[in-house]
C-alpha cells in the first residue's frame, strides 16, 4: 500500500501510515522508504509499482500537487492496463478529490479519524 500526501501534510500521513501497518499491512510511505543518496523518482516508481492500494490523502492544495498528480494518475493508467490496484481517497484535513475521481467514495479523517482508519481497513480487507 503506497500512502500519497503532501509534505505539508507529512505528520498526519505518518499517523495514518501507522495505523495501517499497526492493523498489519505493509505501508510505503517516503519518510520512511526515501533515504539520503536515493532516487526518489526511482523509490516512488518502486513503491506506486508493487502497490495494490494507493491512499490519496486529501488536503487543501492537494489537486495542484505536482508529485500527488503523478502518483494518482499513474495508479488510474495501471488499472487502465488492467492491473488490480485501487485509489482510495482519505479527507486527512480537507479538500477534494480531483475531478477524474470525484465518484469515489473518500473516508473521512476529519469528521471522525478512528471510522475513517477503519472505512479505508474495510475498504482494504474487502
Amino acid at each position: 500500500m503506497f500512502v500519497s500526501h503532501r509534505g505539508a501534510d507529512a505528520v498526519l500521513a505518518e499517523q495514518l501510515a501507522e495505523a495501517l501497518r499497526l492493523a498489519g499491512h505493509t505501508v510505503w510511505l517516503d519518510i520512511w522508504e526515501v533515504i539520503a543518496g536515493d532516487s526518489i523518482v526511482g523509490a516512488m516508481n518502486s513503491g506506486l509499482a508493487a502497490a495494490d492500494f494507493v491512499v490519496l490523502c486529501l488536503s487543501s492544495g492537494t489537486v495542484e500537487a505536482p508529485w500527488i498528480s503523478r502518483e494518482w494518475a499513474s495508479t488510474m493508467a495501471r488499472q487502465l492496463e488492467g492491473h488490480p490496484v485501487r485509489v482510495l481517497p482519505a479527507v486527512l484535513t480537507g479538500g477534494s478529490a480531483p475531478a477524474v475521481l470525484a465518484d469515489l467514495k473518500a473516508a473521512d479523517l476529519v469528521a471522525d479519524w478512528d471510522s475513517g482508519v477503519a472505512a479505508l481497513l474495510a475498504a482494504i480487507n474487502r
